[in-house]
């Protein structure tokens, strides 16, 4: 009987420490994966915001849509006539600001598209620390993203961030190279004319100019110092005819998804499998001593 209950306690002994090792790797998986997972977590978030933001569009009547447009364009000739420059909102005019384009009660305001690094984020109004950890914040003060004459759009976004990728891949635009806004039905679509890199308080390139459509993308440079701002201007042009603002939302929520569960499933299968390695061989061990 003592004997039994030895070979118990040993065998017991011998899948808690395959556990363990188990559990181990897992832990040193799971810091290895986690930016790349983190980063797919965020992206598939931000894709199923876009999908609800575009039905919340596709629901609107003709009219509300008429009245949320004319509304954001009544508050951009405000802007372009008396502040042209990036100035502080008063609260009246923030409170005013924060109630347009706002479709979900959310503050969000559309998205952005960037095709060349694959990037798709929400806008949403302001620049709190708690938006610019997960998506794109729309400056205070600058002109709301939609059509209209003497206009300048300012967004900006984190870069290097572990938990998600946001506007890492920023620098990478060129000159010529091109950037989407999808607001409400209205796709705008940006040419880079201009990269720079600026000290935090220098935003004479972001004021608003006369019958110019504008908009600015900024970031902190370089990684992991942020002294610097990386400030990449374009303006308006023709949206190719083949763009369609609503499949990139689609295709990049189911691409998301299935793209979190692939990093997942190796990592749980390759655990399992050393956990099951492990405790054969133990097994084995014990029988060849036996016998």
């Amino acid at each position: 009987m003592k004997k039994q209950n030895e070979k118990k306690k040993k065998s017991l002994s011998g899948i808690v420490s395959g556990v363990v090792v188990s559990l181990l790797m897992l832990t040193g998986l799971a810091l290895v994966l986690y930016p790349t997972v983190a980063d797919k977590v965020n992206d598939s978030f931000n894709a199923d915001v876009i999908a609800a933001y575009q039905e919340k569009v596709n629901a609107l009547g003709n009219e509300e849509y008429r009245q949320i447009l004319d509304s954001a364009r009544k508050y951009n000739e405000y802007l372009s006539i008396y502040t042209p420059y990036i100035t502080a909102l008063t609260a009246e005019r923030r409170e005013e600001y924060l109630k347009q384009l706002d479709l979900t009660g959310t503050g969000l305001i559309g998205y952005i598209e960037i095709k060349k690094s694959n990037v798709y984020l929400g806008i949403y109004h302001g620049t709190a620390d708690g938006i610019l950890q997960k998506a794109v914040g729309h400056l205070e003060g600058s002109s709301l993203p939609i059509p209209g004459q003497s206009v300048h759009t300012v967004l900006t976004g984190h870069s290097g961030l572990p938990s998600a990728r946001l506007f890492t891949d920023l620098d990478k635009l060129k000159l010529g190279d091109t950037f989407t806004l999808h607001v409400l039905n209205e796709t705008l679509t940006y040419e880079v004319e201009d990269i720079c890199r600026v000290s935090p308080d220098e935003i004479e390139n972001l004021r608003i100019e006369q019958d110019r459509e504008l908009c600015t993308l900024i970031t902190c440079t370089p990684y992991g110092i942020n002294t610097h701002r990386l400030v990449i201007t374009g303006h308006l042009t023709q949206t190719p005819a083949t763009e369609n603002p609503n499949q990139p939302t689609i295709a990049q929520a189911v691409t998301s998804k299935w793209n979190l569960w692939f990093l997942f499933l190796p990592a749980v299968v390759f655990a399992g499998i050393v956990t099951i390695v492990i405790i054969v061989r133990k097994r084995k061990k014990k029988k060849q001593k036996m016998n």
